[in-house]
């Protein structure tokens, strides 16, 4: 399959933000993310209440440039680190996990083409998101036998381009994209990723994700009727997973980030209920709840928990920028099963201190309109993404056996 250099930009009905600042370093990088951070932060229960897609906070985080920060220096990106990466991830999630899972693909798809991407295509698409334009993605598929049985199909059309047909589902961003990257199979049943256009012909977005949290991820259904793609936005996908790779553990990455940041925001909110709202126990004879030496004891195993979920972040990110720099299958294999370390707890970090909040702050914390218990739906929901279990299982065969986890996405 020839690559030559893409030739046309993105759809116009999806016009780029009017001005997008470029970030010249990690420490901009982080500076930026937690500025949105505090700006995305108090609208996020009302937002999830009421289903409200945040298509303004989307513009924003486009025009603030940090969707660009992994274009590579050499064609004008900051080019920053894994470690800089999970932090703003888990500072997003902080504010709102939805906002935050939203740019998740988008960073993968950038390194699908960091990795894979002819030297005319980088050109091309670094150019694109260096200017604000997005990616969603249409990866996952409904009713196949699991999740790797890819059965959208990319077939040449006898002009030298090729034909995409098949359906999406859990297209996060997808809604906000100004291109879509799809996985597809093409010759010999192999694993490619054409980058689309939102509002190509026989392309159809639907907004039909009505899951119990991450409400407003826009995660609906992506349809490809026939679609025309040209031979220069399709990338061979599959080698990939041919040598050592970090296109899983990156991914994977962001996705720990985004449940250790989720767990932050609960204990940060659990906190400043007890504060100012919670009664103390009648036996704990305190005069505020903040001051039951129970719940502070509570509150300390909870801390310790947080904590460690973003210590295990913090290694495994490093663990990434190590291998990155010198990439072989011991590298490769260490940073995997970092990864997983980190996204296993954080997963299950995220998930018990949302149940944990309505211990801590009592009755009261249940009232509906509250709307608190979108912690725990936030992280219910977004730790179904991938299960933990295996993760486990891949720590305790390289721990016990020295097996390296296997080439693939989803680690």
């Amino acid at each position: 399959m020839t690559t030559p250099t893409p030739t046309t930009a993105a759809h116009p009905d999806q016009p780029a933000p009017d001005h997008v600042h470029v970030i010249t370093d990690d420490a901009e990088a982080i500076a930026v993310a937690a500025a949105l951070a505090d700006a995305f932060r108090p609208g996020a229960a009302e937002r999830d209440a009421q289903r409200q897609l945040p298509h303004a906070e989307i513009e924003q985080l486009s025009s603030s440039g940090l969707l660009g920060i992994t274009v590579p220096r050499a064609h004008g990106g900051a080019d920053v680190s894994a470690r800089t990466l999970a932090e703003i991830f888990r500072l997003l999630a902080t504010a709102d996990p939805s906002i935050a899972q939203i740019p998740q693909s988008h960073f993968v798809y950038v390194n699908v083409l960091r990795a894979q991407g002819s030297p005319g295509q980088k050109e091309f698409f670094f150019r694109e998101v260096l200017t604000g334009r997005r990616f969603g993605n249409a990866q996952a598929e409904a009713g196949t036998r699991h999740t790797q049985d890819i059965r959208t199909l990319l077939e040449p059309d006898g002009d030298g381009d090729y034909i995409l047909t098949g359906t999406k589902h859990y297209c996060t961003g997808a809604l906000f994209a100004h291109w879509i990257p799809v996985l597809a199979r093409g010759a010999e049943d192999k694993l490619h990723v054409a980058y689309v256009p939102r509002g190509a012909p026989g392309v159809t977005v639907v907004d039909d994700w009505d899951g119990m949290g991450q409400r407003t991820t826009a995660s609906g259904t992506v349809s490809l009727d026939g679609v025309a793609v040209p031979a220069d936005r399709i990338v061979a996908h599959h080698l990939t997973f041919e040598g050592p790779q970090l296109h899983g553990a990156l991914a994977q990455l962001l996705h720990a980030a985004i449940d250790s940041g989720a767990a932050q925001a609960t204990l940060t909110e659990a906190a400043e209920f007890v504060r100012t709202k919670s009664r103390p126990w009648f036996e704990s004879g305190s005069a505020t709840a903040a001051e039951d030496p129970l719940l502070i004891q509570r509150f300390g195993a909870l801390e310790l928990r947080v904590r460690a979920a973003t210590a295990l972040l913090e290694s495994a990110a490093q663990a990434v920028d190590t291998a990155a720099a010198r990439l072989t299958d011991d590298t490769a294999a260490e940073a995997s099963i970092a990864v997983a370390a980190a996204k296993a707890y954080a997963a299950e970090t995220a998930v018990d201190t949302g149940s944990a909040l309505f211990e801590v702050a009592g009755t009261r914390a249940a009232l509906d309109g509250l709307n608190l218990h979108r912690h725990w739906r936030d992280a219910r929901t977004h730790t179904l993404h991938d299960p933990v279990r295996w993760k486990v299982q891949h720590l305790g065969r390289y721990v016990l056996n020295g097996t390296k986890p296997p080439r693939h996405g989803l680690l």
